[in-house]
């Protein structure tokens, strides 16, 4: 029942409060492995672990979730390829990797396109983000929540930066994905894709000047060591989901699946409350690593907007003017 509906999965979960799940000695134990590339102190590595033990609660010990942290299965993309694939069976994570071909997915790479992480939340839980979810079902992929995410900032080895002219001529990893390079490029950089395994090597050598990402990750990957300069700008709200493999998915019962898509909630709201209290410390702690800090002032963010204006009008029309503004929509009215 891998192309079934929420509906169903509510309906299977009430079946399984009513009668329970089989003991896992009476039908054998699924094993699963779950991969994703975050260091074993972050947030989302914390909260896959309770996602393994919440998945093993809910079925009763049926279903069994393995978590290879650390990239230990390979970049985000390979992950991603071998979840589609069915040789890995959970993959939690970016879905940029997968943007070329799933278009839709490029409006998160849309700068400034959520004004706070709560409205980000919202709009997520809600019918846009559960489209895009089901929309993976093309791609043998089953979403089960988008389960946490996190505002974007630059840093850098060569300069301070506060203000676009400071951006020009900077080499700078960005996630693989059009829209992305393109609005870094807008803004006078260079823009280099690059798997996030080889990114700290490429800092450390200086054949990158810089890249860009959410201050936990930052600090869990100690880039204090290989960065000095840190522009506090939230330039885009990158969101991670916690999808299946098709194959997998369709080896579960429709209790099992109703167990894991409720374990995936849960640990939802584990992972957000988490990510959002430990980026609250770490920027102090970057700092004390050494890093200078620099806020970008306000009027430099509305430089920034109107010189990548031309490429949000661009990828608009690339995604789908209709499902663009259907998305503004709906972020509109979370925010009124």
């Amino acid at each position: 029942m891998f192309n079934g509906t929420r509906r169903t999965l509510l309906a299977a979960g009430a079946a399984l409060a009513a009668t329970g799940l089989a003991p896992a000695g009476a039908q054998g134990v699924k094993t699963a492995k779950l991969g994703h590339s975050f260091a074993d102190s972050h947030p989302r590595a914390t909260a896959m672990r309770r996602f393994a033990e919440e998945v093993a609660k809910a079925t009763n010990g049926s279903v069994k979730v393995d978590v290879f942290g650390n990239a230990a299965l390979g970049s985000e993309e390979k992950m991603l390829i071998a979840t589609q694939a069915g040789t890995i069976d959970f993959y939690m994570g970016a879905l940029s990797p997968i943007a070329a071909r799933k278009k839709e997915l490029q409006i998160f790479d849309f700068p400034f396109l959520f004004a706070t992480d709560a409205e980000a939340a919202a709009v997520l839980d809600g019918p846009a983000g559960t489209r895009l979810l089901d929309g993976l079902a093309d791609m043998n992929l089953q979403g089960l929540a988008w389960s946490g995410g996190a505002f974007r900032n630059l840093s850098n080895s060569k300069r301070p930066i506060a203000s676009l002219a400071d951006m020009k001529g900077l080499k700078v990893r960005v996630m693989q994905s059009p829209m992305a390079l393109a609005s870094f490029n807008a803004m006078g950089m260079n823009a280099v894709p690059m798997a996030f395994t080889e990114v700290y090597t490429a800092l450390e050598t200086k054949a990158l000047d810089g890249y860009e990402h959410p201050f936990v990750d930052m600090y869990a990957n100690k880039m204090f060591e290989v960065q000095k300069y840190l522009t506090v700008t939230n330039h885009v709200y990158t969101p991670v989901a916690l999808v299946a493999s098709k194959r997998f998915w369709a080896s579960l019962t429709p209790e099992q699946q109703a167990a894991v898509q409720k374990a995936a909630e849960t640990t939802r709201a584990f992972q957000r409350e988490a990510e959002l209290r430990e980026a609250g410390e770490v920027l102090g702690e970057l700092k004390a690593k050494g890093m200078a800090t620099t806020e970008m002032p306000a009027a430099e963010l509305d430089a920034i907007r109107k010189a990548i204006q031309p490429v949000i009008e661009k990828n608009t029309e690339t995604i789908g003017a209709a499902f663009v503004n259907d998305f503004y929509a709906e972020i509109k009215k979370h925010r009124t």
